[in-house]
């Protein structure tokens, strides 16, 4: 894999580990549900998807 591809990785890490940090994620800690579930847990595992969309993305596009 190419430097330029390791470091796209590296960065989506690091957008992860802001996006799953505490003070951002009790932004979405509220007790109102949207399609009967709560809001936090809609945004932990539309985050982890996003990363694992993401990371396959890269991978297979540009894995060498």
């Amino acid at each position: 894999m190419k430097k330029r591809h390791e470091q796209k990785l590296i960065i989506l890490s690091m957008l992860m580990i802001l996006a799953l940090n505490i003070p951002l994620i009790l932004l979405f800690d509220s007790s109102k549900p949207l399609f009967g579930f709560p809001i936090i847990y809609i945004y932990l595992f539309s985050a982890w998807l996003f990363s694992i969309g993401t990371t396959y993305l890269i991978v297979k596009k540009y894995y060498e």
